[in-house]
C-alpha cells in the first residue's frame, strides 16, 4: 500500500509551518501528494480522529533483534514487525549478536533483511573484535559498508587505548563512537541500583559512581583526543549535569536515555519482579525527574526503546540470576504518551527526541514534511486503549512490565521506503 489520506490529524514538527496545527495530509505513491489546513480530494484509505498526531517517522537509536545467534528471542523478521507496530521507521541495530556485527558480510546481512520494508534497518559495528575491548575491528571498511555508528554495545569500551584509538580513527569519517557509560569492575555482581532499596531488599547494587567515572574519564579523552562521543542509556542525575556542562565546554558530546527510565525508579523491584530487571538499572526518583529535565532542555539527545528481548528461560529465574532487559519497541509510544497525560513531559518535548534527535545524532538529514517529500512518517492515537499480550505482542519475548496490563495510545500507521504500513 502506497496512499493514505490523513484527516484533520495534529501535526508535531517544530520545522514545519503547521506545527501544533491540525491539517490534511494525503500520500500518493509514497510520496506528500498535499499537506494542508484545508480538506481535498482523499486517495487510497482514510485515517482520522481528534486524538491522533503525526510526525516524521520515529527513529530508534538502540535496539537489539539477537539475530544472528539468538533468534529464539527475536529474529530480524519478528524485530521488525516490532519496530513497526511500535511506530519505527528507522532502527539501530546493537551488533551484541552470535557472530559479532564485526564485518562488512554481516553489515550487508542485517541491512539485506530490512529492504522492501516499512522499517529501514540502520547497523552498528563493534568498536573491537568479539566486544572484548583488546583489538580493533576494520572500522573504516565498517564505514564504508554501512555501519552507521561503532559500539561495543552493552560492554562498555574499558580499554582506554582503546578508546583513544577509536576517537582518533574515526574523526576523518566523521564516524561516531557509542558507548555505554558504565565501569564494569563497579558494577559486576550488582542487580539494581545501589540505595536505600537495594541495602532494604538484601540486593547487590550498581552504584552511580561506576556510570561518573566512565563518562567523567571518556570526557576528559574527548578532550584530548577530538572526535564525537555518544553515551548510551545515562541513567543518573549526575551524568546528565555533566554532560550538560561538556556540551557548554563545546565537546562534541551526544547521549540518550531508555524510555522506561522517564517512567520507572528504582521502588519498583520491591516486588522482585525481574521485569524490572535492567542495565542501567532504574534508579532514584530524582534521578528519574532529572532525567526528564534533560529531554526537556536538551542535554539528553534521544529516547530509545532500548530494545532487549528474553526468553523465559532467562526471566522465570531468581531476582540475582535473571538476564537484564525489556523489551521496548511497541510500548515507547503508550509510555511518553502516560507522560504527557500525567503532566511530567509534553509530546511536544519528548518526540522531537524519537524523530529528529536520532537523525542529528547520526548526521542524517531530517525528515521534511512537505509536498513533493517522500513520505516518511509516523501516525498514533493518544486515547485509543489496548493490551499487550499474547495477541497483540509481536516481539518473540515477553519480557515487558506492562505485559498483560492496558496501555493507552496506540500507533495508527507508518509510511516509509514508498510503503505505507497501517498498523490498526
Amino acid at each position: 500500500m502506497s496512499s493514505l489520506y490523513l484527516k484533520g490529524v495534529k501535526l508535531i514538527n517544530p520545522s514545519s509551518e503547521f506545527h501544533l496545527k491540525k491539517v490534511h495530509l494525503s500520500i500518493k505513491n509514497g510520496k506528500i501528494d498535499y499537506l494542508g489546513l484545508k480538506e481535498t480530494n482523499s486517495a487510497g484509505k482514510i485515517i482520522e480522529g481528534k486524538d491522533l498526531i503525526v510526525t516524521p517517522g520515529w527513529f530508534d537509536l538502540r535496539a537489539n533483534f539477537c539475530d544472528p545467534g539468538m533468534e529464539h528471542k527475536e529474529d530480524l523478521n519478528s524485530g521488525l514487525k516490532a519496530a513497526a507496530a511500535g511506530g519505527f521507521s528507522d532502527v539501530c541495530l546493537l551488533p551484541d549478536t552470535h557472530p559479532t556485527i564485526q564485518t562488512k558480510n554481516d553489515i550487508e546481512y542485517l541491512k539485506s533483511k530490512g529492504r522492501g520494508k516499512v522499517t529501514t534497518v540502520h547497523p552498528m559495528a563493534a568498536v573491537t573484535l568479539g566486544r572484548k575491548g583488546e583489538e580493533l575491528s576494520e572500522m573504516i571498511d565498517l564505514h564504508h559498508a554501512g555501519a552507521v555508528a561503532f559500539t561495543d554495545g552493552h560492554d562498555p569500551i574499558w580499554n582506554t587505548d582503546i578508546l583513544l584509538k577509536t576517537l582518533q580513527y574515526l574523526q576523518p569519517l566523521n564516524g561516531l563512537l557509542m558507548n555505554r557509560p558504565e565501569d564494569k569492575w563497579l558494577a559486576k555482581f550488582g542487580v539494581m541500583h545501589e540505595g536505600v532499596q537495594s541495602t532494604r531488599l538484601g540486593m547487590r547494587g550498581v552504584p552511580v559512581a561506576g556510570e561518573t567515572i566512565m563518562v567523567e574519564r571518556d570526557l576528559r579523552i574527548l578532550e584530548y583526543a577530538g572526535g564525537k562521543i555518544h553515551f548510551s542509556q545515562v541513567s543518573s542525575a549526575e551524568a546528565v549535569d555533566m554532560i550538560k556542562k561538556a556540551k557548554k565546554r563545546g565537546l562534541a558530546v551526544t547521549c540518550d536515555v531508555s524510555v522506561h527510565h522517564l517512567c520507572f525508579n528504582d521502588t519498583y523491584l520491591s516486588t522482585f519482579d525481574t521485569n524490572y530487571k535492567v542495565s542501567p538499572p532504574f534508579r532514584t526518583e530524582k534521578d528519574r525527574k532529572a532525567l526528564i529535565a534533560g529531554v526537556k532542555d536538551g542535554t539528553i539527545d534521544t529516547i530509545v526503546s532500548a530494545h532487549e528481548p528474553q526468553d523465559e528461560e532467562s526471566k522465570k529465574l531468581e531476582f540475582d540470576l535473571a538476564e537484564f532487559g525489556i523489551t521496548g519497541l511497541q510500548t515507547l509510544w503508550p509510555v511518553l504518551n502516560q507522560l504527557d497525560l500525567k503532566g511530567e513531559l509534553s509530546l511536544e518535548q519528548s518526540l522531537p527526541a524519537v524523530f529528529d534527535g536520532p537523525r542529528k545524532v547520526l548526521g542524517l538529514p531530517a525528515v521534511a514534511l512537505e509536498v513533493g517529500a517522500d513520505a516518511c512518517l509516523t501516525v498514533a492515537s493518544t486515547s485509543t486503549r489496548w493490551m499487550l499480550d499474547k495477541k497483540t505482542n509481536l516481539s518473540k519475548s515477553v519480557n515487558n512490565p506492562f505485559f498483560g496490563k492496558e496501555l493507552t495510545g496506540m500507533v495508527a500507521a507508518v509510511a516509509n521506503n514508498g510503503l505505507v504500513q497501517i498498523i490498526n
